[in-house]
């Protein structure tokens, strides 16, 4: 796979292989490695283009845009193929991850003439004018956990706005992005839509260039202070979607026949590798081990195998460093005594020591202030904390540097809006985790705290984007 730059591959000197998470003896393909020259040639193309691109009206870019979304549609299979054999989500849940790609498209497309509106004032004094502008050179960077969808999400409202991108996906989900960047740029005039490939060194060389004006990126907090320090020296924005230590609160009314499940299935789907996955649970001491019971049983009931095997309900790890991460946290907390219970059945046993495959851990009788509580694990291990009162569980919930997502579990919607509303983060669900098609299209995605700078999808995020121009006359008197 190489660099796209300019609407033309581009070779490099050097080539990376990726290999399968799920079966690391099999070479999934080999991805070209950038360098700060390749980086400069695809800024430098994105800036050419950004001067008739930002010309066009709103109308064409929305047309284009649908044309494109209407061009990965036809290749959804084999684009959700690839991607699914590079980072180990499952099959199934990456053909989603493109369907709700697609959806995110569309509603931004839909939302966008609202979004970009003139506004005109005048009284006897003056006439004033203020426009929304693109800003240039978009430097976006994508992980490698729920690429498609990440990516889609957060090129729409750019290119929507006028500006142009340049791209860098995560080394080890690189080729999916590649392949759906590529078939969106047919639509493209040349230098709209560039992709650049490689490590760290290239993702600062991007985010150093002069020509950049924004730096969008999402991905951990660390990386992030790193390209806010990079951005510091020529005053870019930084838009930032980072990660989230998301608790779940269990309220004394819940029906445990209808939330557990739920809880379950969002703390562990894509093996719990995905930002607002639920990584804390606070049950109240009443219903806690009704509830523990429960939630073993069905996390016992998962099968763990290769991605693209039909009967697999959870998948591989994505990455060395990642595996060796909750392997690490998963051994601390074994040496700490800590009441901990490994599940799941392992479809291929032959194939385990083949890939980075991991059992879903369900920890009980957590201490509010363990290491597993207060990370972010960012893989399927998760710890259930008792409590006694509202009150005490929303200061536990709160205690934490991060604010991304948040659930509140109860029979009764009053009381579980009248929590909702004392919780810290950028978003709260009630009886579920995650969007509703309703939600994802109205509620501004995003986090407070060390979970974010700015706001994905809704009408909200294209002020991500846009730059003001005021032009005020002033009237004769």
């Amino acid at each position: 796979m190489n660099l796209f730059i300019n609407n033309e591959d581009v070779t490099t000197e050097h080539y990376d292989e990726v290999r399968d998470p799920g079966r690391l003896s099999e070479v999934v393909g080999y991805i070209a490695k950038g360098d700060a020259t390749h980086i400069d040639r695809a800024v430098q193309a994105a800036h050419r283009a950004f001067h008739s691109w930002r010309q066009t009206t709103l109308d064409e870019r929305m047309s284009i845009l649908l044309k494109s979304a209407e061009e990965i549609e036809r290749n959804a299979s084999s684009i959700a193929s690839v991607t699914a054999k590079e980072n180990g989500i499952l099959l199934s849940r990456t053909v989603d991850e493109v369907k709700l790609g697609l959806m995110d498209m569309r509603n931004m497309i839909e939302l966008a003439p609202s979004a970009f509106q003139q506004r005109i004032i005048e009284d006897e004094s003056g006439w004033v004018s203020v426009v929304k502008r693109p800003m240039g050179v978009i430097a976006c960077i994508v992980p490698w956990n729920a690429p498609i969808i990440l990516t889609l999400q957060k090129i729409t409202p750019i290119l929507l706005a006028g500006n142009t991108i340049v791209l860098k996906p995560s080394p080890t989900a690189s080729m999916g992005v590649v392949t759906i960047l590529r078939t969106m740029a047919k639509a493209f005039p040349p230098g709209v839509i560039n992709v650049v490939l490689g490590g760290g060194d290239v993702g600062s060389a991007l985010t150093s260039h002069h020509l950049v004006r924004k730096i969008s990126f999402t991905g951990g907090g660390n990386t992030a202070v790193a390209i806010m320090k990079s951005a510091a020296d020529t005053l870019k924005g930084v838009h930032f979607e980072l990660g989230g230590n998301d608790p779940a609160i269990v309220l004394a009314d819940a029906d445990l026949n209808e939330v557990v499940p739920k809880i379950v299935e969002g703390a562990f789907r894509r093996t719990g590798q995905f930002c607002f996955a639920i990584k804390r649970v606070y049950v109240p001491y009443d219903l806690y081990d009704k509830f523990y019971e429960r939630a073993c049983e069905l996390t016992d009931s998962y099968k763990i195998g290769h991605q693209l095997n039909e009967e697999a309900t959870m998948g591989p790890i994505n990455n060395q460093l990642q595996y060796q991460r909750i392997s690490e946290l998963i051994k601390r907390l074994e040496q700490s005594g800590a009441n901990l219970v490994k599940l799941g059945k392992q479809l291929e046993p032959e194939n385990w020591d083949n890939g980075y495959y991991l059992q879903p851990v369900i920890v009980r009788d957590v201490d509010p202030n363990a290491e597993i509580v207060t990370c972010e694990q960012f893989g399927p291990v998760l710890p259930l904390i008792p409590y006694h009162t509202e009150e005490e569980v929303i200061h536990m919930a709160n205690y934490s540097e991060f604010g991304l997502g948040s659930s509140i579990w109860s029979s009764d919607f009053d009381r579980a809006l009248s929590v909702a509303n004392q919780i810290e983060a950028g978003m709260t669900f009630i009886n579920g985790h995650g969007q509703t098609p309703l939600g994802s299209k109205y509620i501004p995605f995003g986090g407070i705290k060390q979970s974010g700078i700015g706001r994905e999808k809704s009408i909200e995020v294209f002020d991500e984007f846009i730059e003001y121009h005021g032009i005020n006359y002033h009237k004769k008197r």
